[in-house]
């Protein structure tokens, strides 16, 4: 079994990780571990853009205020403005190594002045974007930088399997826990290998696999959540899915992001009949906050018994559409839908996970020697429900602090830690078992959309629970007795993180933000995040 040094590990290669990395290498030697290769990420999916005050018109105070009203009053103020405030630095850091941002025309002419568009819940144009495709354009140029760089080494198909840590945890020891690295199964070879870190920052992005439908890529398994959690750092508003509004509705694509830049741009949600239903809901229509949105969707679903609604951007010029969304654009026509001429068929589905690895404003997490960052750390900064965009700056702004935090620390102040012990685990296989796995997969990702999707009840979350049991006694059994796979891996966090929704949900005696429960529609008047940690469930 190899073993690995380095100054900093960094497990997850989406755009918190990239980030973090380049501004750590001045440190000292940098490892980060993709689980598949490093393109796999959600950060290169994201299609809308990033917000950053950019224009006279705008102001921190603004995006402050638009952040904590969409965030329902769980939102922290102080890491709020923390990151409003740095955004345009990060924005300046990103254009420093190299990322494109589309810019404004006039007639025929490109400026130098970059364009912003607007999405749900802001109140000025201040998303920054390139066409619609931001978050690869991001993702793209900061992993050459990131190839490219002599202290940082990126090892592609590593699956981290769990942190190390100095002793094992047991809710009775109350004595600190260490981490010291991760154990990470090879996917070419099998072979698990073991990574000693002075400092291990979790950038496994989020959880929507979780879900039958989603946005996300298909290695959003919430792994770091699972493991962080399994040493004993608190995991907090799991129940915190946010739902994006529309996907596209397709029996051949499930996942196919439209982005809500679509409305910003003057998009409207309408019906089956073509009559726009959201300004009866809120006064901000299609531009209302994401949860609004998509509880609207839901109902108007349920209410008509439709399969979908639709997104009409027919009033728009079709050069401009082409132009401005082509990724879109291709991609709708491929499925026989022109999105200049016919409205766009749309649906919910699973996006963007708003709690997580309970972490302050630098992604430091209560494990010394852990750190979290992007979508695994929940760090208050977008408390019941995240504001458009605000997702791509929080990786940027996480990575800033935590970077300063830990270059910070003088080389005197940290040692290597001792050597963790030699990994052993069963090596027998039986490949008839693996379509259990699958099964099980399967099971658990129905049971969170039937009974944990965007309206809750306390019935359902309790069969829910239930089932959830089942299975995870059952996943035990099988990474337990069974030699390693990333099949079994995934389904262990799976459940680990399905389950520990379910509880957060059953605890949220109210309704807030993402979270709607019909026996408790009423929101609480003390906001509180709901907190679980190992053993104390």
């Amino acid at each position: 079994m190899s073993t690995h040094y380095c100054d900093v590990l960094i497990i997850g290669s989406g755009t918190a990780g990239l980030a973090l990395a380049l501004k750590l290498s001045v440190k000292g030697k940098v490892i980060i571990l993709a689980k598949e290769t490093a393109g796999g990420t959600n950060s290169a999916m994201a299609q809308g853009g990033i917000s950053a005050v950019m224009s006279d018109e705008d102001s921190f105070e603004s995006h402050l205020q638009d952040t904590l009203i969409a965030g329902a009053g769980l939102c922290k103020e102080t890491v709020v403005k923390d990151y409003v405030e740095q955004a345009p630095d990060r924005i300046h850091d990103l254009i420093n190594w190299g990322v494109h941002f589309d810019v404004r025309k006039r007639g025929s002419e490109e400026t130098q002045e970059i364009d912003l568009t607007r999405e749900g819940g802001h109140s000025f144009r201040r998303i920054l974007h390139f066409e619609d495709q931001t978050g690869l354009e991001i993702h793209r140029t900061l992993l050459r930088r990131v190839q490219e760089h002599p202290n940082i080494e990126l090892m592609e198909r590593y699956y981290a399997i769990d942190l190390i840590v100095n002793k094992e945890v047991n809710p009775d020891d109350m004595s600190p826990v260490t981490c010291i690295g991760s154990y990470a199964l090879n996917k070419n070879d099998g072979e698990v290998h073991t990574f000693v870190a002075k400092n291990t920052v979790l950038a496994t992005g989020g959880a929507g696999k979780v879900y039958l439908y989603t946005s996300n890529w298909g290695g959003a398994t919430g792994d770091g959540i699972a493991m962080a959690y399994r040493v004993g750092a608190r995991i907090a508003n799991l129940e915190f899915m946010q739902f994006h509004p529309t996907c596209l509705f397709h029996r051949e694509s499930r996942n196919f992001l439209i982005s809500e830049a679509l409305r910003g741009e003057g998009g409207e949600l309408i019906d089956q009949n073509g009559h726009a239903f959201m300004p009866k809901y809120h006064p901000l229509g299609s531009l209302a906050p994401r949860d609004v949105v998509a509880r609207s969707i839901d109902n108007e679903m349920k209410k008509t018994g439709a399969e979908c609604v639709f997104l009409d951007m027919t009033k728009l010029d079709r050069d401009f559409l082409k132009n401005r969304f082509p990724n879109i654009f291709n991609k709708c026509l491929e499925y026989g839908i022109d999105m200049s001429t016919q409205p766009i068929p749309v649906v919910p589905a699973a996006h963007y996970l708003c709690g997580g690895v309970v972490t302050d404003v630098d992604g430091r997490t209560d494990i010394p020697g852990l750190w979290a960052v992007g979508e695994t750390a929940c760090t208050g900064l977008h408390g019941a429900n995240r504001l458009a965009s605000n997702s791509l700056l929080e990786c940027l702004t996480t990575a800033h602090n935590c970077a300063q935090k830990i270059n910070s620390v003088s080389d005197a102040e940290t040692l290597f830690p001792l050597e963790p012990k030699p990994w052993t685990h069963p090596q027998e296989s039986n490949d008839d078992e693996m379509i259990v796995i699958n099964h099980m997969w399967d099971e658990i990702r129905r049971t969170m959309w039937n009974y944990m999707g965007i309206v809750r009840s306390n019935k359902r979350l309790e069969r829910a629970q239930h089932r959830l049991k089942n299975i995870l006694a059952e996943t035990k059994e099988y990474y337990s007795n069974m030699k390693i796979h990333s099949d079994i891996l995934e389904l262990r966090n799976i459940a680990t993180v399905a389950d520990l929704s379910i509880e957060c949900a059953l605890r949220r005696k109210e309704s807030r933000g993402i979270h709607y429960n019909i026996d408790h529609p009423e929101k609480a008047a003390l906001a509180q995040d709901t907190i679980v940690v190992r053993g104390l469930i």
